[in-house]
């Protein structure tokens, strides 16, 4: 019953938020001069840290290594578990441009807020958008403007860090932009994914902003080398706040009886 109450609560709230944010979000906009439409994507993010206030079931902490310079652009990637990673990770203290699927840009009112803000969509189906997809974050770069992506795609089903995708790596590569691993755990449970119901008394909900890669050393080919060592630092972030080892968050670990038989 009280789940049942604060997620008609939350819901209540968000749905009220993003409503009052339409007509902030289209004055900002009008206004923002910025190539990168910065300071309307920073009131967009300003919307996603209201959405987690509501919610009385939330602990959130959030810390590590901020950019000092919120201009100095990095390509920002993150494990994800639940569709509560978005509005949470909007509680670090810059904006960034967040690759989305498209589907989202088609819902009522937040399709609008999404649009004015300049995120990036992306069909998953179409190899021609994820192409494009690459082509608009690198614009965002060069407009000095961080960009976030999800290598994994989706949201985790089980909690373990799923394989990367390159392309966020083979941009920062080719971009000249450090890559900026951020760590997210304990969302899982409590917005279970194809669920809409807040779940109570969920598990402390972590971000860890961890140290930027320098991409300088690295050649366009080495994408996945980068990638490998962005994910296992994520990786042994989540491991450490679960008090397990690496190869139990890692979904790509190989079993240990199946390495011993080996």
């Amino acid at each position: 019953m009280r789940s049942t109450l604060v997620t008609i609560w939350v819901w209540t709230a968000i749905v009220t938020l993003m409503i009052a944010w339409l007509p902030i979000m289209a004055i900002t906009r009008l206004f923002d001069r910025d190539p990168a439409y910065y300071r309307t994507g920073l009131m967009l993010r300003r919307l996603g840290r209201s959405m987690t206030y509501v919610n009385p079931f939330w602990d959130v902490e959030v810390d590590g290594t901020f950019p000092e310079n919120p201009r100095n652009p990095y390509v920002c990637v993150s494990n994800h578990l639940s569709q509560g990673d978005p509005p949470i990770i909007a509680r670090v203290p810059w904006e960034m441009k967040w690759v989305a699927k498209v589907e989202l840009f088609s819902m009522p009112i937040a399709g609008p807020l999404l649009r004015m803000s300049g995120d990036i969509a992306v069909d998953r189906r179409d190899r021609d958008s994820r192409g494009n997809v690459l082509a608009q974050a690198r614009t965002y770069l060069e407009q000095k403007c961080s960009v976030m992506f999800f290598p994994e795609g989706t949201r985790s089903r089980d909690g373990r860090v799923h394989r990367f995708a390159d392309g966020a790596f083979r941009l920062a590569i080719k971009s000249g932009v450090p890559v900026l691993p951020i760590a997210i755990d304990g969302t899982r449970r409590a917005l279970p994914k194809h669920s809409i119901w807040f779940q109570p008394n969920p598990e402390k909900i972590r971000v860890r902003v961890l140290p930027p890669v320098d991409t300088s050393e690295y050649d366009p080919d080495e994408s996945r080398k980068l990638q490998r060592e962005v994910r296992a630092r994520i990786i042994a972030q989540v491991a450490e706040w679960r008090g397990v080892s690496p190869e139990d968050v890692d979904a790509l670990a190989e079993p240990e009886e199946e390495a011993a038989e080996s």
